[in-house]
């Protein structure tokens, strides 16, 4: 696979909904007729109202914390479309999109950041990790993984989700050299959404992230991360490569956090508000419905039925947060190890007696 590198990021749908060619990606998304775009639309308008409903929650108490993602669907959702089921989803900590196209209850999204488990699903289940707060180590789990898949001789391929503060990170450079190396199928797929916390991408690159992989051997890409189109279109591709035996791809797609890092940071601390406005303009959603109404695909019947399907699954995340069963404290010690052992039981010991006399000096 051979991508061409410019400095604007590669487009398929303008921000005016205007669908435009692209000799790289055009191909690889021929199969995207009416009823496909109008699907993508919606997984866009559901995953924006899953994450408004999370954030709601958080605002409320009823989760520790949370990381939006707002403004960022179309990365996860145009990628996540590209995946076959036997692919495998190494995430980083924003991705509830991918999640959700991967058949995720949106309730157990929600667990981790209740604090009511370590997990929230089965990733063997979904072929998708649970959240990675170590910012970058899902790199190289993912390459490692990809490594163990093409030694067994499957077909399937890997991707790793990491933002664009984390290509500071080493674990990401060490993932990039081992599997340039070992031609490992595995897709690096950044979402460079100009923030790193409160640092600008300016200050993590001198160049793009792209470039960067390119460095390392990689064929890489820059996509606009708030095109559905573009970034499905770049994603199979790259998937396609691993599958074929050659080697890794990272596809950088630019967009935008157009909320807080987390629900505990404050962005305008740090952050211009016009920047926001501008930002504003190139909205994924937007350009998307642009399109279908450009395409005469859009109805108040059509429009009705996306947001009474947007309603009905926040209100079951919502009611699931809230019947969350919390697990009793000696749970603690139930999958620490996958037999017995002594020094578990010793510490489970310990602590019901502590439990037992903190219970008695309560009454």
């Amino acid at each position: 696979m051979v991508f061409e590198l410019h400095a604007t990021p590669a487009q398929l749908i303008t921000e005016d909904g205007v669908r435009v060619e692209d000799g790289d990606l055009s191909p690889h998304v021929l199969d995207i007729d009416d009823t496909r775009l109008r699907a993508l639309y919606e997984d866009l308008v559901v995953v924006r109202r899953i994450d408004a409903e999370a954030t709601a929650l958080q605002r409320q108490g009823e989760l520790g914390l949370w990381a939006p993602l707002l403004g960022q669907e179309a990365a996860q959702v145009g990628s996540a479309r590209a995946l076959a089921p036997e692919d495998f989803v190494f995430a980083s900590y924003r991705e509830h999109g991918v999640a959700y196209c991967r058949d995720v209850d949106p309730t157990h999204m929600l667990r981790f950041w209740r604090g009511s488990t370590h997990s929230g699903w089965n990733p063997l289940e979904y072929r998708m990790t649970t959240p990675a707060i170590i910012v970058g180590c899902q790199a190289l789990h993912a390459t490692g993984y990809a490594m163990g898949t093409a030694l067994d001789g499957e077909s399937a391929a890997t991707i790793t989700y990491f933002g664009d503060g984390a290509t500071s990170q080493g674990d990401i450079s060490e993932a990039f050299g081992f599997a340039a190396s070992f031609q490992a199928p595995v897709v690096f797929f950044c979402q460079n959404n100009q923030w790193a916390i409160s640092e600008p991408v300016s200050l993590q690159t001198k160049v793009s992230i792209a470039e960067r992989g390119r460095g390392f051997g990689i064929p890489s890409i820059r996509v606009d991360g708030n095109d559905v189109l573009a970034v499905l279109a770049a994603t199979r591709a790259a998937l396609a490569n691993a599958r074929e035996g050659n080697g890794p791809s990272l596809i950088e797609a630019v967009t935008y956090r157009m909320g807080p890092h987390t629900t505990s940071d404050d962005p305008t601390r740090y952050r211009n508000s016009a920047l926001d406005e501008e930002w504003k303009r190139k909205d994924p959603l937007d350009r998307v419905r642009k399109l279908l109404e450009r395409e005469g695909l859009v109805d108040d019947e059509f429009l009705a039925r996306i947001q009474e399907q947007a309603d009905i699954t926040a209100a079951a995340l919502r009611q699931g947060c809230l019947e969350t069963v919390e697990p009793e404290p000696m749970s603690l010690f139930d999958h620490v190890y996958s037999q017995p052992h002594p020094l578990i039981e010793d510490e489970r010991e310990q602590y019901a007696t502590y439990l037992a006399g903190f219970e008695g000096s309560t009454r």
